[in-house]
């Protein structure tokens, strides 16, 4: 049944989730419109950092009631994180919200807290370990549910601080430490030692990692959600959009690295030079907003108010349709990625119009400044 009632076709898929602090909304959303559509089959989740967190929560709340306790989860995941973000010290300025403009980084709270982790290790401005953010995953999320669920495989990244190495945690392994692990950005927390080892943010190492579905399932096509995006047009110029690019360009490394892979397997399966069915010819397929995302400066993924949750929430289904619109019958058949040329242009869409035309409407939708 599709999320219209209607009988229909189902289609499984693999679905990747980038991390990216509060702007992981916008996957919330992607999944919130692909679960009420109904029609693709959801069989394994790789996550990182936000990703991860949209991951566990979708699978605690598919055990506690398919797609619409999936869903449910989910809203009620990103609803407190922006509870616990009302006691931040870093709020957007009366201006900016006048102005509509979601970035931080012109305020008191946010310069001190940039300028501390520039300066002083967590070990030293945060002996404590304090992480609000936990709390908010060890409140809302049943790991006893994640483990416990069969009807998605998960795949949990996180970088191993010693070796520099991707690890990636998976079903029974997942549990609180895991995703915050996943989540840990050194230059503000310390280091999340599993079973003794210390872990990074796994963005180092794969943002997400694609290569766990390869023998999780037989499934072919794999779905990107992606809130980093890998082109900007323009040179930075200020040193916070300086930082902000190297970010970018370190946290899509691994994944492009993975991208080249696929590309070059597939045209090595394509020329008969190596057997389809030993090896994957994978179907890659992509929801993005770039043009959303270009305007979002850095800060903004440490926003966690409700108007911003909800503008990137509103944001994720919108370019969700536009794909499900442009995109659903090539599930299964072929790519509408086209990872060519090692990806030296970044990644560029096969076709289909719907997605970007939906999202340039729904942002002059928003072009109104924000309420104070």
């Amino acid at each position: 049944m599709n999320g219209n009632g209607k009988a229909g076709e189902t289609k499984p898929i693999n679905v990747a989730l980038q991390g990216g602090g509060s702007h992981g909304a916008f996957s919330w959303g992607v999944l919130d419109r692909l679960l009420e559509d109904g029609r693709l089959d959801i069989k394994a989740v790789s996550g990182t950092s936000a990703g991860a967190m949209n991951a566990v929560a979708l699978a605690d709340g598919w055990v506690r009631g398919g797609r619409d306790g999936a869903r449910q989860k989910l809203a009620d995941f990103w609803r407190a994180v922006a509870r616990k973000g009302r006691f931040s010290p870093v709020q957007r300025s009366p201006w900016d919200m006048m102005w509509g403009n979601w970035s931080v980084e012109n305020t008191p709270g946010f310069i001190w807290f940039d300028t501390m982790s520039r300066v002083f290790s967590p070990y030293l401005a945060n002996p404590m370990n304090i992480n609000p953010l936990r709390d908010v995953v060890a409140e809302e999320i049943d790991f006893g549910n994640v483990r416990a669920c069969r009807a998605i495989d998960l795949f949990i990244s996180a970088t191993n601080v010693e070796t520099g190495q991707l690890r990636v945690f998976s079903d029974g392994e997942i549990e609180l430490d895991t995703v915050m692990a996943s989540a840990c950005l050194p230059q503000i927390f310390q280091a999340v030692e599993i079973k003794g080892v210390p872990y990074w943010d796994g963005g180092y190492g794969g943002n997400p990692a694609i290569y766990p579905f390869f023998r999780a399932n037989d499934t072919e096509d794999v779905l990107l959600v992606q809130i980093n995006p890998v082109v900007r047009e323009q040179v930075p110029r200020t040193a916070n959009e300086i930082q902000n690019r190297i970010d970018e360009i370190t946290f899509n490394a691994g994944l492009l690295r993975e991208f080249r892979a696929i590309a070059f397997v597939k045209e090595l399966i394509a020329a008969g030079r190596l057997p389809h069915g030993e090896y994957r010819d994978i179907r890659m397929h992509r929801i993005d907003a770039d043009e959303a995302f270009k305007d979002l400066s850095a800060s903004s993924k440490i926003n966690a108010e409700w108007a911003f949750l909800e503008y990137l929430r509103d944001l994720g289904r919108t370019a969700a349709s536009g794909w499900l619109e442009d995109n659903f019958d090539s599930v299964g058949k072929t790519a509408t990625v086209d990872l060519s040329g090692e990806l030296d242009e970044g990644l560029k869409p096969v076709r289909g119009p719907s997605m970007g035309r939906r999202v340039r409407e729904f942002l002059a939708t928003r072009t109104k400044p924000a309420a104070v």
